[in-house]
This record gives structure tokens, sequence and C-alpha cells, in this order.
């Protein structure tokens, strides 16, 4: 039996790091009122906004701006300028316009979600190639500035959180196995009792124990009993364990096990940019299937599921879950559409057997997001039955931390 750990931006978020949409979208302002000094214009334009000046150059304003408002950070100040239209005036693409509405409305943002609807309504509701390559070109610009501010707060390295490393290793609860899966799990059992103390022997060193010092492996294959199940230890800890990383950080590269585990960054990593996929991927939505029948490249150009075939990260993915029976640790990911072709198939494969969210707890309020990532798991399933089954209850979760 394997594990995959989908690692998405809360995982980066429990080990502190600012990865919000919202902090990214204050960096974006301080970064655009940072380049007012080199602008000889009173025009600043970028592919996200234009910020307009009725009398002075945007090099002139930053000259005078420490004498005037030292307290203003980026935003701050984009907040005044939005207070005197009679002096400034911004205007945003709609593409921004949504990100901000949305960041505005509901505290958080998905800047791949907000992409594609609007990629669907130029391209199917009201024909524009122009607004399809101009959409495309402002979500390359987000992408290269998002990389430019992953860079920047991740580039100090985190610390690893014990009790995240004890559960990305920990055994099988065979409390979380689907009553689909019961029987074959109870045939796993048998065959691993049959096979020889030396695979244990070797198995418990690949995970660090040492209880094999103190007592024989027969003493401790009798006495490692959990979860009050007449199931040792050894049995349950998963043969190889593929941290599947949504993530462009290097957060977890801390977690891996080489002995035992292994990372594919699915989306690119930071360091090498080029190989960063941003966009969106939902290739069962019904829009989808018309925008390929659009027979027109640039609507393509921005989804997932076609810039997979860029590297060979997806099919290590396809060739681990077909390899034997896995089941999946959530870890940060919201489990929302803009993955949902990749999650439809590992959520629906053959070979899993369980489906495990780990939840947040909100300090504030107390309440927890375990029905929250439940109802998102549940959209990218189209057996509802089968979801039931293999997604773990609350009872048997934990908070990620």
């Amino acid at each position: 039996m394997n594990r995959v750990v989908l690692i998405g931006n809360g995982f980066d978020l429990s080990h502190g790091l600012p990865t919000k949409y919202e902090n990214f979208i204050d960096w974006y302002w301080d970064e655009r009122v940072r380049g007012f000094s080199n602008c000889l214009s009173k025009d600043s334009k970028d592919p996200l906004c234009l910020i307009e000046n009725a009398s002075d150059t945007w090099s002139m304003f930053s000259y005078y701006l420490p004498h005037y408002h030292k307290a203003f950070n980026g935003k701050e100040l984009i907040d005044y300028i939005n207070t005197h239209p009679s002096q400034y005036r911004i205007t945003k693409s709609h593409f921004f316009n949504n990100i901000l509405a949305s960041v505005e409305t509901n505290g958080w943002v998905d800047i791949e979600n907000e992409y594609y609807k609007l990629l669907t309504y130029a391209a199917l509701e009201n024909y524009s190639a122009s607004n399809i390559k101009e959409l495309n070109n402002q979500l390359q610009y987000v992408e290269d500035l998002l990389v430019k501010y992953l860079v920047s707060v991740s580039s100090t390295g985190t610390t690893t959180i014990d009790s995240i490393r004890a559960k990305i290793y920990a055994p099988i609860n065979p409390q979380d196995i689907s009553i689909e899966y019961s029987d074959r799990f109870r045939t796993y059992i048998e065959s691993c009792m049959s096979q020889p103390v030396s695979t244990w022997e070797e198995k418990i060193d690949c995970y660090g124990l040492n209880k094999l010092s103190l007592i024989s492996i027969e003493d401790y294959i009798r006495d490692s009993k959990i979860y009050h199940l007449d199931y040792p230890k050894m049995f349950l800890l998963p043969n190889r364990i593929l941290l599947l990383n949504f993530n462009y950080t290097n957060t977890a590269d801390a977690y891996i096990n080489d002995k035992v585990s292994y990372q594919v960054h699915i989306h690119g990593e930071l360091s090498n940019p080029k190989g960063i996929i941003f966009g969106y991927g939902d290739e069962k939505d019904t829009k989808y299937f018309k925008l390929q029948e659009l027979n027109e490249n640039e609507c393509l150009s921005k989804i997932k599921s076609i810039k997979y075939m860029e590297s060979d990260n997806y099919r290590k993915v396809l060739s681990f879950i077909d390899s034997e029976p896995f089941q999946i640790f959530i870890m940060g990911h919201s489990c929302g559409n803009s993955d949902r072709t990749l999650l439809n198939t590992l959520f629906e494969h053959k070979n899993c057997f369980s489906i495990k969210p780990f939840y947040y707890i909100n300090k504030d309020t107390g309440k927890d997001n375990y029905l929250d990532l439940v109802q998102n798991i549940s959209r990218n399933f189209t057996d509802m039955k089968l979801m039931r089954d293999r997604v773990v209850n609350k009872t048997y979760c934990e908070t990620i931390v």
C-alpha cells in the first residue's frame, strides 16, 4: 500500500509563509508604488492597470511622497489615489478588477478560476480573438509576478514541523479504509504476515524506527497493536509515499525521506520559472469541450492539462498510482475546480482506497473547514456513492498542524 500526499497552499501557510493571493496583491501594489520613481510620465501602466496623474509625472510624485505620506504602504497609497479622482485615475483590466473584487468581498481569490470565466466569455459568448490574447498576456504577467513574489518570501527557508512529519509518515489507520476496499485490505494484511522477518526489519529501518533494538521482531509483531485492531504497525506503514506538490515553493523538500518518499512538483518549481504551470485544469466542464471545438489554440494555451505535456511529471504520477493501491492525504490543498482534471484521475482511480483531508481551524471563529474541503472534493467526483465511501469522515480526521 502506498500514500499520495497532496500539498497545497495551506501547507506553506502552516509553515508561516505569506502565500495567500491577498498577500501577493499587497506586494504588487508595493511594487507599483516603488516603480513610480522611475516613471517619467504622467501615466504608469502595466498589463493589469493604468494609473494616471493629472499634474505631475510619477517620478516627481515619488520624489515628494516621503515629505507628505511617510506612513503609506503601497495599498494605502492606492486607496488614497482612489479617493482623489480629480487628481488621479486608476483604470483596471476586467481580469484584474475581478481579482480585486473577490479579495475585497470574500477575503480570498482563485485567480485561475477568474481567468477561466473571462476566457469562456471571450471565446464562447462574445468572441474576440484580441481579448483572448490580451487575457492570456495578463495571466502570463501575473504568473511572472507571482514567481518573483514567491522567491522573495521563500528564499530564507522554513523550519519543519514535527507533527506534520509524523502525519505524513504515520501508519495507515484501518478505520480510514473504504468499505469497497476492506476485503482487499484483509488480503493484503495476510500477505504481509507471510513475508520473511528480514523484509520487515528493512522497512522499519527505512522509517527510522528503533524498537527492534530492544525486542525481537516476533515480539514486535505480537505487541504492536494500534487503533484497537489486530494489525501490527509495521504492516500499516506505506511502502512508498509520493509528495504531490501543487506549490511552486520548496517548503516540502525537508520532509523527504529518500528511503521511503519522493516528490513531484506537478506545476513546476521556482528554480525553473520556464517550467511553471499556471492556468486552469477542468476538462470535465461543459464549456471546455466548446473551447476545443473552436479550433483556436490561443484558447487552450493556459489550460493545465495541455501544459502537463511539457514535462514527464504527470506520467510519474500515473505510474505511481497504477503501481499498487494507495491512500490520499490532503494537506493544504483546497481541491478546487482549477485542478479538477488531475484530482478526478486520483480520486476515482481503481487503486484509491481512502481520501483523508487534514483540515484547518480558524483561530478567530473556532470553526474548521472540513465540510468546505469535502464539498470541494465532491466536485471532483462523478460517482457520489464512491465519494462517500472513500472520503474519511471527520471522526478520524485531524488538523494539518
